[in-house]
Parts: structure tokens; C-alpha cells; sequence
């Protein structure tokens, strides 16, 4: 099992992922309240995240939440994406409110 270091660009955090933990999980790790956990299945599109950086592996997603379009631009669902390298990525959609504000708060 392999580690990557996983950085949100929106606030600078890191985080620890195996290739065996999909991005959700291990943004669980954090320990921020309020990240919106839906379906983890792909269904439900609140885990909306878009990678910048890296490489990774998904699984099926709704396509009512990420189009073909939104994939090929790295705009996916952290509950299907694991990582296999290292990877940056931005929080879009209704995760980045709950994500940011704890960050915000505290400077």
C-alpha cells in the first residue's frame, strides 16, 4: 500500500492518503466538522472536488453531478477518486463553504 501527500489548495492544509482510500476519506482525516458526506457511492455530488495537480484513479459517477466535461477537467466526486501519486486539489460546489470557513475563522 502506498502514501501520497494529498494538499487542498484552498487553505494550504495536507493529508495522508493511501491508493486504497478514496480523497473523501482521508479529508475525513482532518478532522473538520462540517465536510458534507453524502452517499460515498457517487451518487449524490457534495463531495465536489477539482484535482490541479497529480495522478489518480476514479470510479463510476453520477453524470448528473460530473459531466464527460467536468471529468476530462479534473472536476470530480472525492468519494471515487483514490490517489496514485501525489495530488493538489481545489474544493468546488457545496464542500469549499464547510472546508474554508474553519480556516478562515482561525486567522
Amino acid at each position: 500500500m502506498a502514501h501520497f501527500t494529498i494538499t487542498i489548495e484552498d487553505t494550504g492544509e495536507t493529508f495522508r492518503c493511501s491508493d486504497r482510500q478514496s480523497l473523501l476519506v482521508g479529508m475525513e482525516a482532518l478532522g473538520k466538522k462540517g465536510i458534507p458526506v453524502g452517499c460515498r457511492g457517487g451518487g449524490c455530488g457534495v463531495c465536489k472536488i477539482e484535482v490541479t495537480a497529480g495522478d489518480y484513479r476514479t470510479r463510476a459517477m453520477s453524470r448528473e453531478h460530473v459531466s464527460e466535461e467536468d471529468e476530462a477537467e479534473g472536476r470530480l466526486l472525492a468519494c471515487r477518486v483514490t490517489p496514485v501519486s501525489d495530488v493538489t486539489l481545489k474544493v468546488v460546489g457545496k464542500m469549499k463553504k464547510n472546508v474554508c470557513r474553519e480556516q478562515a475563522s482561525e486567522s
